[in-house]
C-alpha cells in the first residue's frame, strides 16, 4: 500500500533534497521514517508556508551519518542521519502557498491551530490531501512534470 507524507523542512535543506535526492530527519523522528516504503510519495513543505515539490521514495530507509544537511534553526547540531533516497515527481517553478490549502486539507482538523500539525519532520497524510496538493501544484502553468 502506498502512503503519502508531508515533509517539513527549511529552505537550505529543501535545496539539498532537490539536488542530492535524499531526505533526512533527526534522530528523535527515526520511527516516522522507518514507516516510509519505496514507492511512497513525499510532498515537501518549506517554512514559511509553501509547498515546493513532490518526490517519490526510491529506497527503503537507511542510516547515514555523513553531514550534508544544515542544522540552521535547530536547537542542537543535527545531522539528520535517518534518510531515504528520493526521485522528483513534480517540481513547480512557482511554489504553492500553503495558506490556500489549510482550509481544505483533511489531516488538519483544527484549522486555527494548523501549525501544530507541522511540528514533526514528517506527517502521514490521506491520499485525498495528496491529490488536492498535486492538483493545486499542477494548476500552475509553469510546473515541470518530471515523471
Amino acid at each position: 500500500m502506498t502512503n503519502y507524507w508531508l515533509c517539513v523542512t527549511n529552505e537550505e535543506n529543501w535545496n539539498i533534497v532537490r539536488k542530492q535526492k535524499v531526505w533526512g530527519i533527526p534522530e528523535r523522528y527515526k520511527g516516522l521514517i522507518r514507516k516510509v516504503r519505496k514507492g511512497d510519495f513525499l510532498v515537501f513543505y518549506v517554512s514559511p508556508k509553501k509547498i515546493t515539490g513532490v518526490f517519490q521514495a526510491a529506497s527503503e530507509p537507511f542510516e547515514d551519518r555523513k553531514k550534508i544537511f544544515s542544522h540552521k534553526g535547530f536547537e542542537k547540531k543535527e545531522i539528520f542521519p535517518h534518510r531515504i533516497r528520493v526521485e522528483p515527481v513534480l517540481l513547480p517553478e512557482k511554489f504553492v502557498e500553503f495558506d490556500y490549502l489549510i482550509q481544505k486539507l483533511k489531516f488538519i482538523v483544527s484549522k486555527t491551530k494548523w501549525m501544530g500539525y507541522l511540528r514533526r519532520a514528517m506527517v502521514l497524510i490521506p491520499k485525498e490531501d495528496y491529490d488536492l496538493i498535486l492538483s493545486t501544484i499542477a494548476k500552475e502553468e509553469s510546473s515541470i512534470e518530471i515523471t
